[in-house]
């Protein structure tokens, strides 16, 4: 079963309930529409955003188990394999080892960790948003590794290799993203 985007969200809803983890879900719900229209996938938008959205569902209760847990309580549900290969595979080398396979996959693991950054960037700013963030800026915190210390750069880099993606194409294509998405992480 494919749930709707509203069977999505009340399921992530069910197991999250602190504001950050909702808003890191719906940030990243959005930069996965953005990239099915843009590597040309329109037609499985809707697919890839609920992928977004449900990525992180075990993460708020079972961190420890993440991207484990998530599994059993996609299956109980009797939601697609697809989305359940899908939202594991995020956590590959990590904490299981289901190495992302389509492209929706890949996007998921290289732009999970990178939105955290940027977003981590954007507050930062006197807009406070993304709509006048350049690489440039992202770059300069992106070698502080003591800025946004949670987000994984090599987990950001592997994704990147992993679309065949220099580390800047990567950054600029998740800024606009989220511009397109008006979202700060």
């Amino acid at each position: 079963m494919i749930p709707t985007r509203d069977e999505a969200l009340s399921l992530l809803q069910e197991y999250n309930s602190e504001p950050f983890h909702i808003k890191h879900a719906l940030t990243v719900e959005g930069a996965m529409r953005y990239f099915a229209k843009e590597l040309g996938y329109g037609a499985e938008e809707e697919f890839w955003g609920i992928v977004g959205l449900l990525h992180d569902l075990d993460f708020e209760q079972f961190p420890e188990q993440h991207c484990i847990k998530e599994q059993e309580l996609l299956r109980a549900r009797g939601i697609d394999e697809r989305i359940v290969h899908a939202t594991a595979s995020h956590g590959y080398a990590l904490t299981v080892d289901i190495r992302p396979e389509h492209k929706m996959e890949k996007v998921l693991y290289a732009v999970d960790e990178l939105t955290g950054l940027i977003g981590a960037v954007a507050i930062m700013r006197p807009s406070k948003s993304v709509s006048d963030l350049e690489l440039k800026s992202v770059k300069k915190k992106y070698k502080n590794l003591n800025f946004a210390a949670g987000c994984s750069r090599e987990v950001i880099e592997r994704g990147a290799d992993m679309l065949g993606w220099t580390l800047d194409d990567l950054i600029s294509r998740t800024i606009l993203a989220m511009r397109a998405t008006d979202a700060v992480d």
